[in-house]
């Protein structure tokens, strides 16, 4: 963010998928929309940072999630084709408490090296969402490295993760070691692959 403006995204790069444990696409964010770079993310990237939008799932279920990558920062959103975002979901709560012990609300950066802050696996939960048809969702991380922040305005105003997921709506931002940022854009999907597995998710549904 300059000056409480938003980061306009650069032009819409192609986008990749990660292969991991199955992988869908959700749409990148439209060329030129605005997108308010979570602080966070602030001294980070400048004005001409690639945006990158990567997208992985867990298992089968189409839990996707994008990752809007600018540098080395990854903010974690929820991607189109995930349940909370279809047709007749309503959100009912969002719980950052992991567990009796944890709870990423507690996460406390500080300083250029962002000390403190919680070290995330790939698979380290970072919340849960339940919905109103007494579904709930497990958000994974998806990515290694360094919690630096969740978004807390979602708690007050979850109709932020349907409306807008990949702007206000995002879920956490995190910051992967410098060593290990260059191996997450490997093993990815590409566009046309992508759309491989979209038709046999479909083919297997029906």
């Amino acid at each position: 963010m300059r000056n409480g403006e938003a980061w306009p995204l650069p032009p819409t790069p192609p986008v990749q998928l990660s292969s991991g444990r199955g992988a869908a696409l959700a749409p990148s964010p439209a060329e030129g929309a605005p997108f308010t770079v979570p602080s966070g993310a602030h001294g980070k990237t400048g004005g001409g940072a690639q945006c990158h939008a990567l997208v992985h799932t867990v298992g089968h279920g189409g839990l996707d999630l994008r990752v809007l990558v600018f540098c080395r920062i990854c903010v974690i959103t929820l991607a189109e084709a995930h349940p909370l975002l279809q047709s007749g979901k309503t959100i009912k709560n969002i719980n950052y408490q992991i567990s009796a012990n944890c709870s990423r609300l507690q996460n406390k950066v500080s300083g250029k090296s962002k000390r403190g802050a919680q070290f995330l696996t790939e698979l380290a939960p970072l919340c849960r969402i339940s919905s109103s048809d007494g579904e709930e969702y497990t958000i994974y991380s998806c990515i290694r490295g360094r919690l630096i922040e969740v978004n807390e305005n979602i708690l007050s105003n979850p109709a932020l993760l349907q409306e807008k997921p990949s702007t206000e709506g995002y879920i956490a931002v995190v910051l992967p070691k410098f060593e290990e940022s260059k191996s997450i854009t490997q093993g990815l999907l590409t566009q046309k692959e992508y759309e491989e597995v979209l038709l046999k998710r479909r083919s297997s549904a029906s």
